[in-house]
């Protein structure tokens, strides 16, 4: 069978041409966005996913600011950093790389961003508006492995969906926004007795566990759309997905690379998020000041 590769790199570039647009529109209107990373300890990995992030920034026109700290850092002192940017106007959008030092409570620290600069959408309160199908800030990698699948122009009304993975910022928020297009979403995860039951009758299949080789063809029904998210170094130095890209092409009817599939789509909706966290505040700070005329 053949199939048709989803070109995360492609669909990351069209869609930073149009972010580019609406900043340079915000940019007119005297709103400038300005993203600030914070990272912990000087994690090598990390470095090249800030700079990764700062390349796209500057491509569209949004300032980025790196703040590192070190890793014996306390949960008080970076608490109060991330209260400091949440009051500050210059700052648009904060976002905490991940991992931190374990006397770090991510969570926590996370929950503490302002759910309208949050633009990795991991605030508790951005994540539970998914639920209600009002949040514009959802979790990136979610909201591109979503938009990758929209490329296929597969009707998502009824469509049987399989999520391998029930994590709290890819998995579980990959479904509610399934399920608010009225798709009908199975999630499995390491307590799934027959894995392979699930995956062989979906449509479209996510793979998000961080398991090189973990779906291979013979899980998969001929003709669906499986979306890769996972991503692994073999000990070649190779990076790979969590499927087993040459035997699942085989009966795919589309499917992600790994790396260029959902990778430059994640970083691209940062993007995307960042320019919807400026617009909210914007929004808010119009209707302050329209309330404040009236009084």
């Amino acid at each position: 069978m053949s199939y048709k590769l989803i070109d995360g790199r492609a669909h990351a570039k069209a869609l930073r041409a149009e972010i580019s647009k609406h900043v340079a529109l915000l940019h007119e209107l005297g709103w400038q966005q300005k993203l600030v990373s914070i990272d912990v300890g000087g994690i090598h990995a990390i470095q090249l996913y800030v700079r990764n992030q700062q390349r796209a920034c500057s491509e569209v026109g949004i300032a980025y600011e790196q703040r590192s700290y070190p890793a014996e850092v306390s949960q008080r002192e970076l608490l109060a950093a991330i209260q400091a940017l949440n009051v500050d106007p210059r700052v648009t959008g904060i976002i905490m790389q991940r991992p931190l030092p374990a006397h770090l409570d991510l969570k926590y620290l996370q929950n503490a961003i302002h759910p309208d600069k949050d633009v990795e959408g991991m605030n508790a309160a951005n994540i539970g508006n998914i639920v209600y199908g009002g949040s514009t800030l959802g979790p990136c990698t979610a909201r591109a492995s979503v938009a990758l699948l929209k490329t296929t122009g597969l009707s998502l009304r009824g469509l049987e969906v399989v999520v391998v993975g029930h994590s709290e910022i890819v998995g579980k928020p990959i479904a509610l926004e399934l399920m608010e297009e009225f798709a009908t979403v199975t999630i499995c995860h390491h307590e799934t007795r027959n894995l392979a039951i699930h995956t062989r009758r979906a449509e479209a299949l996510f793979v998000a566990v961080g398991k090189a080789g973990l779906i291979h063809g013979d899980m998969v029904k001929p003709g669906a759309a499986v979306i890769d998210i996972g991503i692994n170094q073999r000990d070649d130095g190779k990076i790979v997905g969590d499927v087993d890209f040459e035997s699942v092409v085989e009966v795919a009817g589309w499917i992600t690379p790994v790396p260029g599939g959902v990778g430059p789509m994640t970083v691209a909706i940062l993007l995307q998020n960042t320019l919807q966290a400026a617009e909210r505040q914007r929004r808010s700070y119009e209707a302050a000041m329209a309330a404040a005329v009236a009084l």
